[in-house]
């Protein structure tokens, strides 16, 4: 029997399209700042695939190609033209990574990040679109409103809704390609406006060092422009899991909050999620307990921690992700394999 994969909130598998584009691409394999003919067809692609990432996401501002998410984070956080920084207590690893000193912000109960304590000239606000642990949304419409009444400017880390999910209005965001089916390795910083950001020389209008990803860049652009339709079926499959993980005795973390349909974390209580994960492996299924940028560490989740989760609880959550091609059978399977191994707890 298939393995199955339910972790695409880790990294989803590469879209067959974006692997075709990429090989082709491969054989325009120039650098795309060199000024002979060859050089001038790669830039000339470079910037084709520019126009049609920036369509595909509906964004009205710059684009500067990056690694992937965490640089994009780094360069916004480190480089911008702003006053303190302030970071909700649910970021991902690398906000905090790259603004070791900014003031962390609380959340409520429901995950949502109270901005009360932004002040300053011109605060940076740094929140998550979609938690990549919980899968929680932030209101980052009205998020929005209330940093530019505080002066501030607001940077959103949108790499687990960009392409499945409308962009939100903000000055800046990161995605990341891995995320959506494109290849890893390849992201971007989306600006309002290229002053936002220090420039330090280099490629990229002199935003970012480095020969550009140009077979990434292209398969990115294939990958966003094969559409989120498939978003309608990830809501009936998670709501078809998480049916069957309750009437399991299990928890859903946010079961109140508004979560993007790709992500859920639930508690089996009793059960440690080093030990679901073991058992969850040797079945063939793959599934991780958070990001998996972490997943190895032996501290607790920090989201979990910050919504109230007691250690305790949080060391027994698992995190199952969906992508495009993720089954009702597949969904089915792992929720057998679920309801035994909370039986067999109930039992002992």
């Amino acid at each position: 029997m298939s393995r199955i994969y339910l972790d695409p909130a880790a990294t989803t598998p590469v879209l067959p399209a974006a692997r075709e584009a990429m090989a082709e691409a491969l054989a325009r394999w120039h650098n795309p700042s060199s000024p002979h003919a060859e050089g001038r067809a790669a830039k000339a692609a470079l910037e084709d695939a520019r126009a049609r990432i920036v369509a595909a996401l509906g964004w009205g501002g710059k684009i500067v190609f990056t690694s992937g998410a965490s640089e994009a984070l780094g360069i916004a956080l480190q480089r911008v033209v702003a006053g303190p920084r302030f970071v909700s207590a649910v970021e991902h690893d690398a906000v905090f990574r790259a603004a070791p000193d900014a003031v962390k912000l609380p959340v409520v109960s429901e995950g949502l990040v109270d901005l009360t304590p932004v002040q300053g000239q011109q605060p940076l606000v740094a929140v998550q679109h979609a938690n990549n642990e919980t899968g929680i949304l932030q209101p980052l419409d009205s998020i929005l409103v209330a940093v530019r009444n505080k002066g501030g400017l607001l940077l959103a880390d949108c790499a687990q809704t960009a392409g499945k999910l409308p962009l939100p209005e903000a000055d800046m965001i990161a995605i990341s390609a891995h995320k959506f089916g494109g290849p890893p390795g390849v992201g971007a910083l989306l600006l309002r406006d290229y002053g936002l950001v220090g420039a330090t020389g280099g490629q990229e209008q002199g935003y970012r060092t480095g020969t550009e990803n140009l077979p990434g860049i292209i398969g990115m652009a294939v990958a966003l422009e094969t559409g989120s339709a498939w978003m309608d079926r990830a809501v009936t499959l998670r709501t078809r899991l998480e049916s069957a993980i309750l009437a399991a005795g299990g928890e859903v973390v946010g079961a109140s909050s508004p979560r993007i349909a790709t992500i859920g974390a639930y508690r089996m209580p009793g059960v440690p999620s080093n030990a679901q994960l073991i058992q969850f492996d040797m079945a063939g299924i793959s599934v991780s307990a958070g990001s998996a940028c972490s997943s190895g560490s032996l501290k607790s989740s920090h989201v979990l921690a910050a919504l109230g989760w007691s250690e305790d609880a949080a060391r027994e959550v698992v995190r199952v992700s969906f992508g495009p091609s993720t089954t009702e059978e597949e969904v089915d399977r792992f929720a057998a394999h679920w309801t035994e191994m909370a039986g067999k707890r109930r039992a002992a």
